[in-house]
This record gives structure tokens, sequence and C-alpha cells, in this order.
């Protein structure tokens, strides 16, 4: 009975030292969990938000911007046109007013000429009245016949009637040609002053195009002008949006770094708990066997046989602590097992980026064997990988990924996805 019971009691007392040594490693591991870990992810999740948001804005800008070029062009090709119309119309208005003054001087010729025409219409009409009333008033007083028939012989009668025969012939003829002459001259001046009045409509009818067409050309040339305001202000906002996505990646590749160390730290600090709870436990269980050892010396009774030496109890050691990785060595400094890949300057691995024909985000050309990405680094920083010093030169992975350049595509494929211990080059 009197060893049950020790035994009893000594298995309590193990029961109890467990049950302690699990309250204490719940409340470590409770205690453990990092505080700052939720906080750097919401961070992270709202640059990344605001980071998508702003690359949208950029995009909508980017089209609006390619819209407005089209306009732009639109827009000058139509005053081209427009700027044709009214140059053709301007020489089309010098030409008819070059006629019209034409016209205004043949016009004023012609009345001149149809005045003259009418004088000695009116001169040859007043003649032939005034030989008319000679001949008349000789034969009433029988000079004519008398001059007639004084002819001393036939033929002289006959050349004085034939002579006053082509006397009235040759009136008539006159005061016919001066007729018909004096109407050409007055159809003319009519046709001209048709033409005249032909040409007034038709300058007052291009007058009024051209109106028209200045017009559309000056509304056309205002809304260019509103076009490129409106460019000149749509570069200025994609100027500011492709500044604001390079901070906020800067942001973003700060945030991973930062929530890389915080897990470093998380992992070491819960490394060190994890050691000093199993030193914890260790100590407990080896204060448990000594508190067993002692009851049990304690209940054996004192006979002579019994030796005055004890058997030494072998206690299991510690297990020792993992050393920590982010260990300094000479002039370098370990910074973790990180993931490794490569790109080139295309389009395939740098998309819009490729644009800017290998330029760098530090504004370095990339160079192969030197030029790595890499966030939460400074530009400039030196990492040994694998034996090969690299310079961290541009961006576009975070901290804990190492992006390396090469300078075709076919090697960058080919060096595909590695892992390997990092340093940074004091």
């Amino acid at each position: 009975m009197f060893f049950n019971k020790n035994n009893d009691e000594r298995l309590l007392m193990q029961k109890k030292t467990k049950k302690v040594f699990a309250l204490a490693v719940a409340g470590v591991l409770a205690f453990s969990v990092p505080c700052y870990a939720n906080t750097t992810d919401d961070e992270i999740a709202s640059v990344t938000i605001i980071n998508e948001n702003t690359q949208q804005d950029l995009i909508d800008v980017q089209e609006r911007l390619a819209a407005l070029e089209e306009q732009k062009g639109n827009t000058e090709n139509y005053l081209s046109e427009l700027s044709a119309q009214l140059s053709d119309l301007s020489l089309g208005l010098d030409e008819l007013q070059k006629n019209y003054e034409g016209k205004l001087q043949e016009i004023e010729i012609i009345q001149q000429e149809l005045a003259v025409s009418r004088e000695n219409e009116q001169t040859q009409y007043e003649n032939m009245k005034l030989r008319i009333q000679y001949i008349y008033e000789e034969s009433v007083n029988n000079n004519a016949l008398e001059s007639l028939f004084s002819a001393g012989s036939f033929a002289d009668f006959l050349n004085r009637a034939e002579q006053i025969s082509e006397l009235n012939k040759y009136d008539r003829e006159m005061l016919v040609s001066y007729n018909n002459i004096v109407k050409e001259i007055e159809e003319k001046e009519q046709r001209l002053l048709q033409e005249k009045a032909d040409i007034e409509q038709i300058q007052q009818q291009m007058q009024e195009q051209q109106n028209a067409i200045t017009v559309i050309y000056e509304d056309s040339y205002r809304e260019l002008e509103a076009c490129l305001i409106e460019i000149q202000n749509s570069e200025n906002a994609q100027s500011e949006l492709v500044e604001q996505i390079r901070q906020q990646e800067e942001l973003l590749d700060s945030l991973a770094a930062k929530k890389f160390a915080e897990e470093e730290e998380a992992r070491r600090q819960k490394e060190a708990e994890e050691a000093a709870m199993r030193e914890a436990a260790e100590q407990a269980n080896q204060a448990a066997i000594e508190a067993q050892k002692q009851q049990e010396a304690a209940s054996q009774p004192q006979t002579p046989e019994t030796s005055g030496t004890t058997e030494a109890v072998e206690t299991p050691s510690a297990p020792s602590t993992p050393s920590t990785d982010n260990s300094t060595s000479g002039n370098m400094t370990y910074l973790g097992n990180f993931t490794l890949t490569a790109y080139c300057s295309c389009a395939k691995c740098c998309g819009k980026w490729a644009q800017y024909a290998g330029l760098t985000a530090s504004g370095a050309y990339c160079q192969e064997g030197v030029t790595v990405a890499m966030g939460g680094v400074p530009f400039g920083t030196k990492l040994s990988i694998n034996g090969h010093i690299y310079t961290v030169q541009d961006r576009g992975t975070p901290y804990g990924h190492v992006d390396i350049y090469f300078a075709s595509h076919e090697a960058a494929c080919a060096f595909g996805l590695q892992y390997a211990d990092v340093y940074q080059v004091n």
C-alpha cells in the first residue's frame, strides 16, 4: 500500500507537471502571435487596391488621350479641307471680280459706241430729211424737173435720174444700216448687262458660301484649341498617375520587405520561445525526476544491506537552439534563402515598361551579370548570389524575390525558377 501510494503521488505529480507545461506552452503561443501581421497585411491590401485603381485610372486616361489624338488628327484634316475650299473660293472671287470689271469696261465702251451710232443715225436722218425736203421743194417749183429735162441728151437724162435714184437708195440703205448697228449695239449692251447681273449673283453666292465656310473654320479651330488643351491636361494627368504608381509600387516593395522582416522576426522569436519552452519542460521534467528520486529514497527502509551509493540517473540533454539565418560573416550579411527568376527587356518580360528600351527604374541601363530587380532595399545594393556579385538597379519584385537580368529572352527562360542563399555585401 505504501508503494502504491507513492506511485499514485508520483503519477499525480507528473500529471500536474504536464498540465502546467501545457498551460505554459499555450500561454506562450498565445502571446507569441505577432500583433503587427494584420496591420502590415492590411496596409499591403489597402495600397494594392489603391494601386489597382490608379492603374485603371491610368488606362482610362491613356484611352481618353488616344481618342483625343484621333480627334485632333480628324479636326486638323477637316481644317485643311476647309482652308483649301476657302482658298479656291477666294481665287474664284478674284477671277469673277476681274471678269466683272472687264464687263463694266466693255459695257462702257458699248455705251460710248451706242451714243456715237445714235448721233450718226440722227445726223444721217437729218441729212436725209433735208435732201427729201429739197427734192420735194424743187419738185414743187419744177426746178428738179427742169434740171432733169434740161439734159442735153437722153444719156444725160438717164444719168441725172440715176443719180437722184442712187442718192435716195443710199439714204435708205444708210438709214437701215445705222438702225441695224444701233440694234446690234443695244443687243450687245443688254447681253453685257445680263452677264454683269449673272456675275453679281455668282459673286453673292460665293461670298455667302465663303462666309459660311469661314464660320465653320473658326468653330473647328476653337474645337482644335480645346482638344489641344485637353490633350495637355490628359498628358499631365498621365504623368501624375505614372508617378503615383511608381510611389505606390515602391511603398508596396517596402511593405513587402517589412512583412518579410516581421515574419523573420516572428520566426526567430517563435524558435527562441520553442527552445525556451523545451528547456523549461526539460527542467520541469528533471525536477520531477529528482523529486521522484527523493521520494523513492525517502520511502525505502534503511537496512544494512543498503549501500551508501546511489545509481546515477541519466538525464536527457536539452536540444540545441537552432541558429538564426540573419547572420553576419566578414563583409557580407546573410539575408535568407530567396526565390530567383530571370527577365529581359522585351515586352513579354517588362510589359508596358519595355518602351523605355532597357532603362531600369534607377536610371541605369540593364547589364547582364550586373542588374537585378528586388524591392525593399535601396538602389545600388550589392547582393552575392552563388558567389557572384549583382547590383539592385530595378524594381518589379518584392523583398525576398530576386529577378536577374539577361540580355536575351531565351537565356531568361532557360534560367527558370531557382532558390539560393542571398548575402548583402556590406
